[in-house]
């Protein structure tokens, strides 16, 4: 599962989005992950449980563990290295 944690008010959070997206289709890897996006807004709790401080946050949850965490990604080229080790 990869984790998406965002805020529906910040304009780098859509831009990360944005860039999440373009690595999970450039890579043809729509089913590889079922993602899950949170909102900092409606859901302060989660944020907290995971100890995320900045928005926007990625995390790779496997068999409820945290395997890979990634904070303020800058770019494709950051999340797709940070994605590496699970994309085909």
């Amino acid at each position: 599962m990869l984790v998406f944690f965002t805020s529906s008010t910040s304009g780098r959070c859509r831009r990360a989005e944005g860039y999440l997206a373009q690595v999970l289709q450039r890579r043809h890897n729509h089913t590889t992950f079922s993602v899950r996006f949170v909102d900092h807004e409606s859901r302060p709790d989660l944020f907290d449980r995971f100890h995320v401080d900045h928005s926007p946050t990625l995390m790779v949850v496997d068999a409820k563990v945290v395997r890979g965490r990634l904070e303020n990604p800058r770019g494709c080229a950051e999340i797709q290295t940070f994605l590496a080790p699970w994309l085909k």
